[in-house]
């Protein structure tokens, strides 16, 4: 087989379609979530806080020259909103996860019938212990 013919099989498999479909719709979602939180979470919380912008907290290691460039800080208010994101996400995908479970929750099946050599065997074993009671 082929590198090229290889690769083809490889690249039309299911599951990397799948994944690229998963890909697509995951970058989406998070732009939404990233939108949820910049906008509708934080903003209440900072206005709680004093009314600042929560994203531009940070902790300045370096300040900005005369030019205004060169500024180095910690920007724990951008990471604390990363971390909000991430905890949205996760929960989402934990119940999008929980529901495709639950869907796949196969019914417990019935034990099959036992073969009949077996149920014959079983049916002799009963007219033994039954000859048993009524002769002994």
């Amino acid at each position: 087989m082929g590198m090229i013919s290889e690769f083809k099989s490889f690249a039309m498999r299911g599951n990397v379609v799948d994944l690229a479909v998963g890909v697509v719709i995951g970058a989406a979602f998070g732009k939404i979530v990233t939108s949820l939180v910049n906008d509708v979470i934080m903003p209440p919380i900072g206005n709680l806080i004093g009314g600042i912008d929560f994203s531009a907290y940070k902790f300045v290691l370096t300040p900005a020259g005369a030019d205004g460039k060169g500024e180095v800080a910690i920007m724990y208010g951008a990471f604390l909103n990363t971390m909000i994101q991430f905890a949205i996400i996760a929960f989402a995908i934990f119940l999008v996860v929980k529901a495709i479970n639950r869907l796949n929750r196969k019914e417990e099946a019935a034990p099959a019938p036992p073969p009949a050599d077996v149920v014959l065997l079983t049916e002799i074993r009963d007219l033994l212990k039954q000859g048993k009671q009524t002769t002994g």
